[in-house]
């Protein structure tokens, strides 16, 4: 009765361990590269410019002034914010409604700024990083999947592919003209072995998704089913090793 015992022991610690095993990697790897890597670097700081203080605050329109004008032509919906901030040299008053949109107005003119171009988004991306490449590629992003580098973020927002080490990607919000987000290669790595961590396939950040629980849960029973099948066999091997030794 004992020996099958053990027998199943042994059977389902091994065939558990053999199924949970490429997970228990990927939690491993991705420990080691959490632990192991700086997080600011991870973010893209090291290639990302410091903000700059205002080059004027001289001239500018008031805001409510700009608010009356606005209304007068037609009503927006609620403001939530509004916010100085300066782009390309110029000030602008960043408005962002209730609903989540923002607009841009002159804060010299009370003009609405249409949405900024390509050339004027990579001008914007060149102020911002701390190296010099030439552009690969530009994108207007209007909608992205959850799987997107650019995800849970604020849309439409040009991409700007440059040719440099690590393959960085600058996101320039293409309503307010502020810079998003860089990307880059080591980023990429991190993100994917979090997925592979917290095995939140569609938006990454579930910690309470049931597919780790369970592999939680088959992880313990496999640890402790090793610990009781070294309970189980550890008087049968001291017994031989008396023996030998005696003899």
């Amino acid at each position: 009765m004992k020996r099958n015992t053990n027998y199943y022991i042994r059977k389902a610690h091994r065939y558990l361990g053999l199924f949970l095993g490429i997970q228990f990697l990927f939690w491993t790897l991705g420990g080691l590269y959490f632990s192991w890597s700086d997080i600011d670097k991870i973010h893209g700081e090291h290639l990302v410019m410091e903000k700059k203080d205002f080059s004027t605050t001289s001239g500018l329109i008031a805001p409510d002034s700009i608010l009356i004008k606005i209304n007068s032509r037609q009503p927006l919906t609620p403001i939530a914010k509004i916010e100085l901030v300066e782009t390309l040299g110029e000030p602008y008053y960043q408005l962002q409604l209730m609903t989540g949109e923002y607009r841009l107005f002159s804060a010299k003119t009370g003009h609405l700024k249409p949405q900024f171009t390509k050339d004027e988004v990579i001008e914007i991306a060149r102020t911002y990083i701390t190296f010099e490449a030439e552009v690969k590629e530009t994108e207007l992003l209007t909608i992205v999947s959850n799987h997107h580098e650019y995800r849970e973020r604020h849309l439409p927002v040009w991409a700007i592919a440059f040719d440099y080490e690590g393959d960085p990607v600058v996101y320039v919000d293409a309503v307010t003209g502020q810079f998003e987000r860089i990307r880059h290669n080591s980023w990429r790595v991190f993100d994917w072995l979090w997925m592979m961590h917290t095995m939140d396939y569609e938006t990454r950040d579930n910690f309470g998704n049931w597919l780790l629980k369970a592999f939680s849960i088959l992880g313990l029973i496999t640890v402790l089913s090793g610990f009781l099948l070294f309970g189980v066999s550890y008087n049968k091997r001291e017994f031989k090793f008396l023996k030998i030794k005696k003899s």
